[in-house]
């Protein structure tokens, strides 16, 4: 054979790779509306950027009959490109090879590219199309598995791990995206689950459908397990794309600063009006955020779990920020298991990650009944404490409204090392809320007065001095726990301001292995 031939020879087997399964399967994988492995990594990517990695290995497995078919790339497209000219690692299951089972020399490819994101400092992107552990390889398979979850655990907090669901991930599999930073699903085509229908139904009686049992809105809604759902691949993509955008590189680098001409003294005089005079109205926290981030945009997270606290990533001229707040839309903004859990894990991801945090407080306190004390919202709630407490990022609380009892203290307050913390005129900072405290405080006055219309006028008249002494900042500004009472349509110009003055904060934590956070 001479040089020609071997040319040639290299071309054709790159053909063969790029085929995957087959042309069959790929139109079979079309017809579902499914993009092929390849075609996601060259939308994802920066045109041209991508280099393969291991394009030309196979399975070694022999059992079953195996050895007479085999694949190039053994069902998983693996090597690196770039995203807006930054460095990314990428994976991409394919599932015209064996349904995109995992065997030992496929997880060995994911497990290659792992590391040298890790070692690299650099983003990796995993894209999950699979049937499962490829049962042919037994235990080796189950192995692979582990192999991956072992680099998602030691790359946690290092590098930023994204995860997208575009077909089945089933059984171990699920564990692996579990442990990533954000999980992005596409509706119809994508579910998730450690136990199948057909296992539920044999094990429970219970008959359940792929999409009712694990489909993206499902893991939006109700369990929280993703992140982020799309209508299509594309929509999809296009996410993970904009979401690095907010990102570092590693836990090294800080976020890149993006070029801002939205004025930081830009005046929003909307937002003087919108808290309501009646403190239990609802308004819509979202409307703040979109009046005082860069150019109104702001992506949030989690969008439809746990929907009384909102978090996302916006920018203050051009610096990459995590927002935490209140909403007292929904559920009056009370914080609950659900949105401790949430907002917790979004605060260690941006202090990992070196990315500020803006909390906006407008919170009643938490959840009162059964249902949340048996599920263990002392715990939960803690593991928000933890997280606001532990981290050493520049925090800028801004209450615009209620901060009661306990969840005044947990959302980020002056007392777990908030940096800078304001507050709108309209700020009610207390133990609790007028009716309550005077139910405590003068009970045994209320209990003397017989006539009840003499009663009701006591009552309104304490809940009045009540809210004269409380509802307001000043008695806590009084105490330095407020370092300013701001105008609420200078709130952009007041938190881009802390922000400048935070950007050379050194804060760190006491040297032990790790802390014990309250899971």
């Amino acid at each position: 054979m001479n040089n020609q031939d071997k040319v040639k020879q290299l071309i054709d087997l790159r053909v063969e790779a790029k085929l995957g399964g087959g042309q069959k399967r790929i139109d079979t994988q079309h017809e579902k509306g499914k993009m092929t492995a390849r075609e996601r990594i060259e939308l994802l990517l920066d045109e041209g950027s991508f280099e393969e990695f291991d394009m030309f290995v196979s399975h070694r497995c022999t059992n079953f009959g195996m050895e007479k078919t085999k694949f190039l790339g053994d069902g998983v497209v693996t090597g690196y490109g770039t995203i807006d000219g930054r460095l990314v690692y990428v994976f991409s299951q394919d599932f015209t090879v064996f349904g995109g089972s995992l065997s030992e020399t496929f997880a060995s490819k994911i497990c290659k590219v792992m590391d040298a994101a890790t070692k690299m400092g650099a983003p990796v992107i995993g894209i999950n199309d699979s049937g499962g552990a490829r049962i042919q390889e037994g235990v080796t398979s189950l192995a692979g598995y582990a192999e991956i979850f072992q680099r998602n655990i030691m790359a946690s907090g290092v590098v930023p791990q994204i995860s997208a669901i575009f077909g089945p991930c089933a059984g171990g599999a699920v564990y692996s995206p579990a442990l990533t930073d954000f999980i992005v699903m596409s509706k119809g085509s994508s579910y998730m689950f450690v136990t199948g229908p057909k296992v539920v139904k044999t094990v429970t009686g219970e008959v359940v459908t792929d999409e009712q049992l694990g489909g993206a809105m499902v893991h939006a809604s109700k369990s929280g397990v993703t992140h982020f759902v799309a209508d299509d691949e594309q929509e999809g993509i296009a996410l993970i794309r904009k979401l690095l955008s907010y990102l570092p590189q590693n836990n090294l680098e800080e976020a890149p600063l993006a070029l801002c001409d939205d004025p930081i003294n830009r005046l929003e005089d909307s937002l003087n009006d919108i808290i309501p005079d009646n403190p239990n109205k609802p308004y819509d926290v979202k409307d703040v955020i979109h009046a005082i981030v860069d150019y109104g945009e702001f992506m949030e997270v989690h969008r439809y779990y746990a929907p009384n606290i909102v978090i996302g990533f916006a920018r203050f001229n051009g610096i990459s920020v995590g927002i935490v707040a209140n909403q007292p839309a929904y559920l009056a903004g009370v914080l609950d298991i659900n949105a401790s859990r949430k907002a917790a894990r979004f605060v260690r991801f941006c202090d990992a990650f070196n990315i500020p945090i803006i909390t906006l407080e407008d919170v009643p306190g938490f959840l009162p009944g059964t249902a949340q004390e048996y599920g263990g919202i002392i715990t939960h709630g803690a593991k928000l404490l933890f997280a606001y407490g532990e981290a050493t990022v520049p925090k800028i609380t801004v209450i615009l409204r209620k901060a009661y009892g306990g969840a005044y203290c947990v959302m980020s307050s002056k007392h777990l090392r908030g940096d800078i913390n304001y507050a709108w005129p309209t700020a009610e900072i207390a133990v609790m809320g007028p009716k309550g405290a005077i139910e405590v405080l003068m009970s045994k006055d209320i209990k003397k007065i017989e006539d009840p219309a003499e009663k009701a006028a006591f009552v309104a008249n304490a809940e009045e001095e009540y809210k004269n002494e409380f509802a307001n900042p000043y008695n806590a500004a009084r105490y330095g726990y407020i370092d300013d009472v701001i105008e609420p349509r200078n709130t952009r110009f007041r938190i881009i301001r802390a922000l400048q003055a935070l950007a050379t904060k050194k804060d760190v934590n006491p040297p032990k292995k790790h802390g014990n956070l309250p899971l």
